[in-house]
């Protein structure tokens, strides 16, 4: 042990104290913050903390040792932060901030259902080391209810489970997906050759034999994916443009539609045309038409967001969703691209030519109108644009703007400098996500329970610790999920690094994901955000 070791401890100690005092307080007085600061500062580096000890010094001198005036409990814990994740890594003694290669939230999604927690486990880690997010489930039910908010990209199935076998999980996923391609993986210690055509013969894409080689099943999980993904792009890219062809368009807006009912914020469908197309195909042929044509629609796919989905419509007409868009927002995205566009310059022989390109946008706030009238809508306003002279863009007609929903997040943890850093991870995402955020933090277990903060219609987010006094982590997840409205909670445990019984435990009684201490701050935005994805 560290010589240093018992000093370091309690160090940390006090620091969790003083956060703990301040976690129920309105405002905190400047000299309480300069005080706490110096004595991090004069205490840190001879402790063997000299990173924490030089940041505090740093943010003493920014602080001011003059100062009468109070400061907002949260904008001080906001400025401390970098602090406190410094003293959080010498808490777990290892690097949590280190974020490369930390995922982002857009991983292609594999959903595990096996009743083997222990399976679930071994496997969930290597695939995500393979950059995936991995949904491990353990109740075939449940894996049948969650497969919609889940929506993998590639699905393992283990044959042989307690409460249904891996044949009808199969069976029932591929009535469901008659109109896309999900590719099914079956796994079972059973390689009998009747078992295998059995899974063939059903629908499976592969199948691999228990016990297998794990770097092999990576590679076999990648060429599904990576056929999957050549498969969509061939039923559904447009031959000449290389973007999504009008056959996505009905699919891609009851995506969005889903979406919609889920988060009630409202998306956009704007319409673009070439103007003056057909001068181009008479004038220098069609030949060069289609360069334009492949050049624009690269063009708009290149300059919005990965998100964003660019269709075309037919002919030089194209569609662009936009989801959680408001029609303000979707005006200055068209207009930078349409000045853009603009000035690029096109070649026939030694002749150069320009471009341009008209606008309608429609704003959707009530998904239960059908495509077809939002389309029309788009479409009066690029009308009107035409109608104006042409290379410009119209709003149509301002629709009444929906509600942003709310969402709960808890984060329950007994240690105060844990419950800081996640806090401070989770106000700065939910900026970026613009959904209204509701968050509180809770001591331990028992407080959470009691609470009615919780209760209600709005979808809650808790991330609980799986070992806490009075009342652990696991209690708490098994009480949450024996509630009549159990499913509007989702839950991700933080466990120890070595807690592998409580992980265990943890998929049984029904956690919808873990992340194991130390964490990546990355990490954890990265699974909130796919979270997100799920709630309902």
């Amino acid at each position: 042990m560290d010589r240093y070791d018992k000093y370091r401890q309690h160090f940390l100690k006090n620091i969790r104290k003083r956060l703990e005092e301040w976690e129920t307080v309105e405002e905190i007085a400047h000299q309480d913050v300069y005080r706490l600061l110096h004595s991090i500062a004069g205490t840190a580096a001879m402790i063997g903390m000299d990173d924490i000890g030089n940041y505090a010094r740093k943010l003493m001198e920014q602080w001011g040792e003059d100062e009468q005036k109070n400061g907002g409990a949260k904008e001080v814990k906001e400025q401390l932060t970098p602090l406190f994740q410094l003293c959080y890594e010498h808490q777990i003694g290892d690097v949590a901030s280190n974020e490369q290669g930390a995922k982002k939230g857009d991983e292609p999604t594999v959903l595990l259902i096996d009743d083997d927690p222990s399976f679930l486990m071994y496997v969930k880690e290597h695939l995500e080391q393979s950059g995936w997010y991995v949904v491990a489930i353990a109740d075939p039910i449940k894996a049948v209810a969650s497969f919609y908010d889940v929506r993998p990209d590639c699905v393992v199935i283990d044959i042989h489970m307690q409460t249904k076998t891996g044949f009808e999980v199969l069976t029932f996923l591929k009535e469901k997906l008659r109109q896309q391609f999900v590719p099914m993986i079956m796994v079972s210690i059973d390689d009998r050759k009747e078992t295998r055509m059995k899974s063939y013969e059903m629908g499976a894409d592969d199948f691999i034999p228990k016990p297998f080689a794990i770097d092999e099943f990576i590679v076999r999980i990648r060429r599904q994916l990576e056929r999957k993904k050549l498969i969509d792009e061939l039923l559904l890219l447009d031959e000449l443009t290389h973007v999504y062809n009008r056959k996505y368009l009905k699919q891609a807006y009851e995506q969005l539609k889903s979406d919609w009912h889920r988060t009630h914020e409202p998306f956009c469908l704007a319409v673009l045309d070439l103007d003056h197309f057909k001068r181009v195909n008479d004038q220098y042929g069609h030949l060069i038409g289609d360069v334009v044509l492949k050049q624009f629609a690269q063009f708009v796919k290149t300059n919005v967001r990965a998100r964003d989905i660019v269709i075309r419509f037919g002919g030089e007409e194209f569609v662009v969703l936009l989801p959680a868009t408001e029609a303000s927002e979707a005006f200055l995205v068209f207009e930078r691209l349409r000045e853009q566009f603009e000035r690029i310059p096109f070649q026939s022989g030694e002749t150069t030519f320009s471009c341009t390109f008209s606008t309608g946008i429609a704003e959707v706030n009530d998904p239960s109108k059908p495509i077809g009238y939002w389309i029309e809508l788009a479409d009066s306003a690029l009308y009107k644009a035409k109608n104006t002279g042409r290379n410009c863009v119209v709003l149509a007609k301002q629709q009444e703007t929906s509600l942003r929903r709310t969402v709960k997040v808890a984060i329950v943890d007994d240690d105060a400098i844990v419950r800081a850093i996640v806090t401070d991870v989770v106000q700065k995402m939910f900026a970026k996500e613009r959904v209204a955020l509701e968050l509180r933090t809770f001591k331990d277990g028992e407080e959470f329970i009691s609470s009615d903060w919780h209760e209600g219609k709005e979808p809650c987010l808790v991330i609980l610790d799986g070992v806490m006094p009075k009342m652990d982590g696991l209690e708490v997840l098994q009480q949450l999920r024996n509630k009549k409205d159990a499913s509007r909670y989702k839950i991700i445990m933080l466990t120890a690094r070595k807690s592998e019984n409580d992980i265990a435990r943890a998929l049984e009684l029904g956690a919808d994901d873990y992340m194991t201490k130390p964490f990546k701050l990355l990490e954890l935005e990265a699974k909130i955000r796919h979270m997100l994805k799920r709630m309902n």
